[in-house]
């Protein structure tokens, strides 16, 4: 019986199909993802090519449909237009069948035209690589020819990689499971602090909160394999990093808020608002367990925290939404968590304010936050005051 080009041991097969989907995975991550979605490096011709070849062959995915796909994902995130969102799907649609998910989407003509614009269209994108069935079954017989019968386990396991880890890890638990570094929005989460099995995808949150980074590490501990790759190919010249998560930075304190203050803070918003609720946890808390005492079995308490702290009221049904505003109007201290946290997102929300009058805003957030009896709120005040750009 053929047995291949390659006679290995067990062990050697497995180690071959990993470093063959990682290659994948990289692929993903730094060309269609960062490169071509997000536009966060530029990328020289050789390595563009090559992943593009390489994601043909391992997964006959066309480059403009996962861009158009994406992109959509991050304009409508969380809505019924999100291709792909475990909060209006369901966890197991999008974990089990988020390819199908995908498939569905790229047969969107509006989709492909409204987010698809600046991807590949030469003639290998037009008569080559938009043949998904063609590169794929080149890819089966290649594995055939170098590994005999088990070259076809092999391929099968790059079939699933990238339709289990990506399309339903990454979409489907990357907004239902995990930690959160930034406020942002959406449900992002980051699944794991070491971003390696999925090519630095796990830190979807620190992804969402800032999508134009080339970077998706933010903490000291956080590994990202896929800067990893991108630092490794701009040693070689073949790539350049265009943007990468800002740190925040400090000065001294300011008595009167400017301009670079207010830019500071729009710049760092995420860590402004992440700030900002860990610093009102304790208040929270003791207001949580105030409200459970004196409304007995009617409070839900673990939704009340999650309401307040992460503003994810936003999503309530209308009846949940009434609930919350009850309870709100029995704590004043919780009314003003609530309020001035909406009030301090209004600063770097889309709006028609000069900076002239979002300056106005800030300076009177400031005062008031000094000036209502709550402390860890007067001390998140001094911090701002320190924001630099």
């Amino acid at each position: 019986m053929y047995t291949g080009l390659f006679d290995l041991p067990w062990w050697g097969y497995v180690v071959v199909a990993l470093a063959l989907t990682h290659v994948t995975i990289a692929a993903v991550t730094i060309f269609l993802h960062r490169h071509q979605a997000h536009r966060a490096l530029d990328l020289h011709p050789i390595p563009s090519h090559f992943f593009r070849l390489w994601l043909w062959l391992t997964t006959g995915m066309v480059t403009k449909e996962w861009a158009a796909i994406h992109r959509k994902h991050h304009a409508k995130c969380e809505t019924e237009e999100d291709p792909h969102s475990p909060q209006t799907r369901g966890l197991r649609m999008v974990l089990w069948q988020g390819a199908e998910l995908y498939r569905a989407e790229a047969k969107n003509a509006d989709t492909l035209q409204r987010y698809g614009h600046g991807t590949p269209d030469d003639w290998l994108e037009r008569n080559v690589y938009r043949h998904s069935v063609l590169g794929v079954s080149i890819m089966m017989i290649i594995d055939l020819v170098a590994f005999g019968p088990l070259g076809l386990t092999i391929w099968a396991v790059q079939m699933a990689w990238i339709p289990f880890w990506a399309a339903g890890v990454v979409n489907g638990i990357g907004h239902f499971w995990g930690y959160r570094n930034f406020d942002c929005v959406d449900a992002s989460r980051n699944l794991v602090p070491w971003g390696i099995l999925i090519g630095g995808e796990e830190l979807h949150n620190n992804h969402h909160s800032f999508a134009t980074s080339a970077k998706l590490s933010a903490k000291w501990y956080e590994f990202d394999i896929g800067w990893m790759y991108i630092r490794l190919l701009e040693m070689l010249g073949l790539a350049k990093a265009k943007k990468v998560i800002p740190t925040p930075k400090f000065g001294e304190l300011k008595v009167t808020p400017d301009f670079d203050m207010l830019q500071a803070i729009v710049t760092h918003r995420y860590d402004v608002m992440t700030r900002y609720m860990a610093s009102l946890k304790r208040v929270c808390s003791e207001e949580v367990e105030r409200l459970k005492v004196s409304h007995a079995g009617r409070v839900d308490v673990t939704a009340l925290k999650r309401w307040v702290l992460s503003g994810e009221e936003r999503h309530l049904k209308s009846e949940e939404k009434a609930h919350l505003q009850g309870l709100l109007k029995a704590s004043p201290a919780l009314a003003t968590v609530v309020t001035m946290r909406e009030e301090l997102s209004a600063l770097w929300a889309r709006s028609n304010a000069t900076r002239e009058q979002l300056l106005a805003q800030l300076h009177d957030w400031i005062e008031r936050a000094e000036q209502s009896g709550i402390q860890q709120l007067q001390d998140f005040s001094q911090r701002l005051r320190r924001y630099a750009a």
